[in-house]
């Protein structure tokens, strides 16, 4: 706690002294190529077939390696997390599929869901690809929404390759790779409520 309250400290006076006279410093940056070191899948099958979307779905979430995720389930540290809620793949596939990935909302297979804020119950949930950044000055925390852009998947034996060309929704570029293995679970036969997403409602058509 001591050495938290010097480091505030010091962050204030650095913050006080970059000022000349009106002047702030730039804005704020945050990593725009991100290097994921690890990371999992989860299948869920036809997950919006009520909704007459008969394409598989998987969910995506990478990290970079400063993550990780502690002894009670959450996720600690300083870094990225890339959460692509919804990447459609053909409905043949029940593994991630390799190829490129479009941010829409067309629910096609080698597209993914746009990011944004959908209200449930008067309560507003982030929905669809996002990116959170996990910073050392924990204020600059934050979680943006992906609007734009392309994945492109390959494989080498057993380990992915991921590159991203992203855009989130303040038109910042988003870019990052992935080079590993990818553990896949596949949820579809058994959906204990504590996996049950949150429905898109602009996949109903």
């Amino acid at each position: 706690m001591k050495n938290q309250t010097i480091l505030i400290a010091i962050i204030g006076l650095t913050i006080m002294a970059s000022c000349v006279g009106s002047q702030l410093n730039p804005p704020y940056s945050y990593n725009s190529n991100p290097n994921y070191t690890w990371g999992y899948a989860e299948f869920y099958g036809a997950y919006y077939a009520e909704y007459k979307n008969p394409n598989h779905v998987i969910s995506l979430s990478l990290f970079s390696d400063s993550l990780k995720i502690n002894d009670i389930g959450n996720l600690v540290g300083i870094g990225q997390y890339l959460f692509l809620e919804d990447v459609f793949i053909p409905i043949t596939d029940t593994l991630l599929t390799t190829g490129t990935y479009t941010i829409d909302d067309s629910g096609k297979p080698f597209s993914i869901a746009v990011g944004k804020n959908d209200t449930i119950d008067n309560v507003i949930y982030p929905i669809g690809a996002s990116i959170s950044y996990f910073e050392g000055n924990t204020v600059m925390s934050r979680q943006k929404l992906i609007t734009q852009g392309t994945i492109t998947i390959s494989k080498f034996g057993l380990r992915y390759n991921v590159i991203c060309n992203l855009k989130t929704s303040d038109k910042k570029e988003l870019k990052g790779s992935f080079t590993a293995l990818l553990p896949q679970t596949n949820l579809a036969l058994a959906k204990p409520n504590n996996v049950n997403r949150k429905r898109l409602i602009y996949l109903q058509k």
